[in-house]
């Protein structure tokens, strides 16, 4: 019997028989959803918060300090004056992340989009704000005398005192270098103890200058702040630098590192008519040591998601919001840490 060569085959995925064969296969869902990574986020509780009902600013006072005399017996009295002063925080105009979703795309769609979209318009905005809070910080950290603090604040506070920056040695490839960067460290401790200013310090590093302080291109003995032996409490094998000199070492890819002086546009893609504040010229910034006295922000409109649905559209539109704004407190409570 003799069978004929080829077979005539239905291909089920096929549209009339033609074309792709795998066309009219169903594509199954995983089940799970890929978004854009979350960016950390570390500096606004690193600072001053108010929030306020309504306004558009707050004021922060100062107060000077005071001063200490020896008395001569039989002689009256002089009371001495106590200097004041303010630091005002504006709010920034409304800051929104939206979009818009059609009914006929959400009933096509196998996967539920809202969730995931409102997440992400809230990393949106929460990137903004902690990229502000650093600028701010960097910002005070640059005023490191009387002239800069009246050209910032318009007036200067008399008994403000001020702190010098630190530049991690005298060569740019020290920024990168692990035992110069833990010495700066250590020349901002005693910078703000020369100047009197307390509080607890945090220290927040790019991941360039984060990661050089695990030294793996050094001997272990030359990295005593990690050598448990002699006090140090990092740990190489988990990646992790708590403590040198007893201030907190935290990561941050929201430090400024770039001159924004003379950026056209706004430092972010939206306009406020504030963006001047956070213009600076940050391009030797590779980490900030500060305190919560350094930056101060006000809050109107925390952070809040609201959606409707437009009939005249056919779709649901949804906005996530805030209403905030930053200032400088204390330029001495913040220390730039800088390349050469």
């Amino acid at each position: 019997m003799a069978f004929p060569t080829d077979q005539t085959v239905s291909r089920l995925g096929q549209t009339n028989a033609t074309g792709d064969a795998r066309a009219l296969f169903l594509k199954l869902y995983a089940g799970e959803v890929l978004t854009a990574f979350e960016e950390k986020n570390i500096f606004m509780p690193l600072h001053r918060t108010r929030t306020i009902q309504n306004g558009k600013s707050a004021q922060f006072p100062l107060t000077g300090v005071a001063s200490a005399k020896y008395h001569t017996p039989g002689q009256l009295i002089q009371s001495d004056a106590v200097k004041h002063g303010e630091r005002t925080v504006t709010v920034d105009d409304l800051l929104i992340s939206s979009t818009f979703v059609s009914n006929v795309d959400e009933a096509m769609n196998h996967y539920d989009v809202r969730s995931i979209y409102t997440k992400e318009m809230g990393y949106a905005l929460s990137n903004v704000a902690d990229k502000n809070v650093a600028r701010i910080i960097a910002k005070a950290a640059s005023i490191t005398d009387a002239t800069a603090s009246a050209a910032q604040f318009g007036d200067d506070f008399d008994d403000e005192t001020y702190t010098a920056n630190i530049t991690i040695g005298a060569l740019t490839a020290d920024a990168t270098d692990g035992a110069k960067i833990a010495k700066a460290i250590y020349d901002a401790l005693e910078e703000f103890d020369k100047k009197d200013v307390t509080g607890e310090k945090v220290c927040v590093l790019p991941p360039a200058q984060y990661y050089a302080l695990f030294g793996a291109d050094q001997s272990v003995n030359n990295l005593a702040y990690m050598n448990k032996d002699v006090g140090g409490s990092g740990s190489l094998a988990s990646g992790t630098v708590p403590m040198i000199g007893g201030v907190k070492i935290m990561m941050s890819n929201h430090i400024p590192t770039t001159d924004e002086s003379v950026t056209s546009g706004t430092p972010e893609p939206l306009t406020s008519s504030r963006t001047s504040a956070y213009k600076n010229d940050y391009s030797s910034v590779r980490g900030l040591i500060f305190t919560q006295d350094a930056a101060a922000t006000v809050k109107l409109l925390d952070l809040g998601v609201e959606s409707e649905y437009q009939i005249d559209r056919q779709g649901t539109l949804m906005v996530a919001k805030y209403a905030m704004g930053h200032n400088i407190l204390r330029p001495a409570c913040a220390i730039q840490l800088n390349a050469a």
